[in-house]
């Protein structure tokens, strides 16, 4: 089955998945709604981007924080080389870390956590790199 094959319309469709799928705009509009009510209910989240490059890591965590009105993290390790990145941002710590990783697959996983330790965190996705470019 391809990417673009899929039959996504819940989270958990996407939890098979290496690399984040082709969306069409219903499944858009779908994993939006079930997106937000998860982030909306969580106390912080770290961001995973898998990207061919910095610049588009860098690009999707800024428009989550955009989406959500979080508050800018700063970029701490960033790798001094071209090529494949994976990039974690941790919304607790406001830090942004990356690192050059071959053979991974492409998009965006999203953690959710609280701080009350009996509720277990919950990672959401992959998504598209530019799926919170979308606003419903």
């Amino acid at each position: 089955m391809s990417k673009k094959d899929c039959e996504i319309s819940k989270l958990e469709d996407l939890d098979k998945l290496r690399s984040a799928p082709i969306l069409n705009s219903k499944q858009i509009e779908l994993l939006t709604k079930q997106v937000e009510d998860i982030i909306y209910k969580t106390d912080w989240v770290t961001i995973g981007v898998m990207s061919p490059c910095i610049e588009a890591g860098i690009e999707a965590v800024r428009r989550i924080e955009k989406r959500f009105n979080y508050i800018e993290m700063k970029c701490i390790t960033l790798p001094s080389l071209n090529g494949p990145i994976f990039l974690k941002a941790n919304q607790n710590t406001g830090e942004i870390h990356a690192r050059i990783e071959y053979g991974l697959g492409e998009g965006i996983l999203i953690s959710c956590h609280n701080e009350d330790i009996t509720l277990p965190a919950r990672t959401i996705g992959p998504f598209p790199l530019d799926f919170f470019n979308y606003k419903q």
